[in-house]
């Protein structure tokens, strides 16, 4: 049974740092593609980064490219989102994802998601 549990949300204040987790079990981390996804109040569901199960390439979202970065540890089943200098517009629910397929950053053709983690920038 494919299952993702985040943790690592929590209130920072803008310019601080977060680094989410994502223990993944049913699966390996190779075998699928994985990434991290977010909403906020109001707004749709977008895509933060996530990794390739067909070579392992990894991709951002535009608004959190040179600030996030996205790594896994293969030993440990886990998939890490590092965010950096975080602005008020970051805060959302993040959410990691996995699909058999690779599906990019289109969250809407992810089956398996975790419950989520809140991260909440604000001074």
């Amino acid at each position: 049974q494919v299952q993702l549990v985040e943790s690592g949300g929590g209130l920072v204040q803008p310019g601080g740092s977060l680094r989410l987790s994502c223990v993944v079990s049913g699966f390996t981390l190779d075998s699928y593609a994985i990434g991290w996804f977010r909403q906020a109040p109001g707004k749709e569901r977008e895509g933060v980064s996530y990794i390739s199960n067909t070579d392992g390439s990894i991709f951002y979202g535009t608004s959190v490219k040179g600030r996030f970065t996205i790594d896994r540890d293969r030993t440990k089943n886990t998939l890490y989102l590092q965010m950096n200098a975080l602005v008020p517009e970051d805060t959302a629910v993040y959410y990691c994802a996995a699909e058999q397929h690779d599906y990019g950053l289109d969250w809407s053709l992810y089956n398996y998601w975790g419950h989520g983690t809140q991260v909440t920038v604000s001074a």
